[in-house]
């Protein structure tokens, strides 16, 4: 069975490199870098919604300390009046107001680390972005390799005669006959 299996792999590993081969390369790596542009585009516009958000959040902290000092003040006067049925609700807003202050900050730190590595991934995926372009401009700029080296892709047929030919004309030469 393992046979089977290795020979099965052998075949898709010629198959695979035949289709790599037969691909055109410049028409791969422009695909390549479309594609890096748009995640680029993805991450750059998520980068923008997550801020936004993180703004948001920041301001809800501000108006949540804001309210929590007002909560503060308005305990001292219902403490001062002996008001204990008003204190009791504004401890209930007091409380609330702190856990929705917990989970804004808990937001907040979250944003702000997925940000950071958004950030990060942004600046080398630009990178990457810049070294896909340059290869594409030369791939498309420049000949390929082997039209540099004024070898023809036609198939060349040597016949068994003129290979005789000249290895008489060699010969010949050599031993000075």
């Amino acid at each position: 069975m393992t046979l089977v299996t290795r020979m099965s792999r052998l075949l898709r590993a010629d198959v695979n490199a035949i289709l790599d081969r037969i691909e055109e390369p410049a028409a791969l790596l422009r695909q390549a870098v479309s594609d890096m542009e748009e995640a680029l585009t993805r991450d750059e516009q998520r980068t923008r919604r997550l801020e936004s958000e993180q703004q948001g959040q920041t301001r809800r902290l501000t108006d949540l300390e804001r309210t929590l000092r007002e909560i503060d003040e308005q305990l001292d006067l219902c403490f001062g009046s002996n008001r204990e049925d008003l204190a009791r609700s504004l401890i209930r807003r007091r409380l609330e107001a702190e856990q929705s202050q917990r989970l804004a900050t808990d937001r907040l730190e979250g944003l702000s680390r997925t940000l950071t590595e958004l950030r990060n991934r942004i600046v080398e995926n630009r990178q990457r972005l810049a070294e896909a372009r340059r290869r594409a401009e030369r791939v498309t700029e420049e000949p390929g390799e082997d039209a540099d080296d004024g070898w023809t892709t036609t198939s060349v047929t040597v016949r068994d005669a003129d290979v005789e030919v000249a290895f008489l004309r060699e010969k010949s030469r050599r031993t000075g006959s």
